[in-house]
């Protein structure tokens, strides 16, 4: 015969065991599930210390950009006197002055604005255009995809400075905006290709086959699915492309078909500067190693970021 005898206090005891047994399955269930991409991405990124680095750089630029007047200490980077022509650097004048009596560290300081906005804007519009037209391509196939990559071919083509070089030189009106339209015009189809390649990988995913089959249309598919799912890549090489932009417009000034005479840019300043080099005068260090701290922050984010959204790349 069973015994059925209940002893005092012996249902209280099982419910606080299957309360325990119910929270440890819950904390196993929340340990082990896995996390998502962006999260995963996050986890990697906050544990190198070359990250923190980028976004300390990083937010000092964007600090200098959006307040120059701040870090230039109320100079104004336009002013030129004769009188303090080439001063050695001072108290007053942190990096000297230059032939026209200009302020160096002033002209230092606002010529991050240029260069940076022409570098932001530019990815910003590669990465609308070329990710959209490349994420389409991959994602529809067929006579679209055929298209796109045959357009793309033949801009990814032509060298970006060479086509810079010779469109501004046939633009009457020189402005950011218009440095920004041309260096975006033979810049998209890198931006592009990775977008389509990233768009091919994806679009017979499961999660696509259930968008599907739950009656959704291919562009909301697209905008939903597809197009989110390529942006680790397209990130990555658009950070470091922004680098590129920067020095490519820096160039540019420096040839004299940049932006105009009107604007502090530390291309100008690098050109204005070597003229004087042979003379002892130095002054291009200041611009050129402005630019180069620059550019250099945004490679080394682009490559900290490479590993971080590149699952192959991370650590097991």
């Amino acid at each position: 015969m069973p015994d059925n005898h209940t002893y005092p206090g012996q249902e209280r005891f099982v419910a606080a065991a299957d309360d325990v047994l119910v929270g440890a399955i819950d904390a196993v269930d929340a340990d082990s599930a896995p996390a998502g991409f962006w999260k995963s991405a996050w986890l990697e990124l906050r544990g190198k210390k070359l990250f923190w680095v980028c976004v300390a750089l990083l937010t000092l630029i964007v600090l200098v950009v959006l307040f120059p007047s701040v870090f230039a200490f109320g100079k104004d980077p336009y002013y030129a006197s004769l009188d303090r022509s080439l001063l050695p650097p001072s108290g007053e004048f942190w990096f000297g002055t230059d032939l026209q009596g200009h302020d160096i560290f002033a002209r230092t300081v606002y010529g991050a604005r240029a260069s940076v906005i022409v570098g932001v804007l530019t990815t910003a519009a590669v990465v609308v255009v070329g990710g959209l037209l490349g994420a389409t391509a991959g994602f529809y196939g067929g006579w679209l995809d055929s298209v796109i990559a045959r357009l793309a071919d033949i801009f990814f083509g032509v060298p970006l400075m060479l086509a810079a070089v010779v469109v501004m030189q046939m633009v009457s009106s020189r402005t950011i905006y218009s440095v920004v339209v041309v260096l975006a015009i033979f810049s998209w189809p890198q931006i592009a290709r990775i977008a389509r390649s990233a768009a091919i990988s994806i679009r017979n995913e499961e999660y696509i086959d259930a968008s599907k089959s739950l009656g959704a249309s291919k562009v909301r598919t697209l905008f939903t699915h597809v197009i989110p799912n390529c942006l680790g890549p397209v990130i990555v090489v658009a950070t470091v492309a922004l680098g590129i932009y920067i020095v490519t417009e820096a160039t540019l000034s420096y040839l004299g078909i940049g932006l105009p005479t009107t604007e502090v840019s530390w291309g100008m300043d690098i050109s204005a500067g070597q003229q004087l080099l042979r003379e002892g005068t130095p002054i291009l260090f200041y611009p050129a190693a402005a630019l180069a701290i620059t550019v250099l922050t945004f490679m080394m984010l682009g490559d900290v970021l490479s590993d971080a959204l590149d699952p192959k790349a991370r650590k097991r």
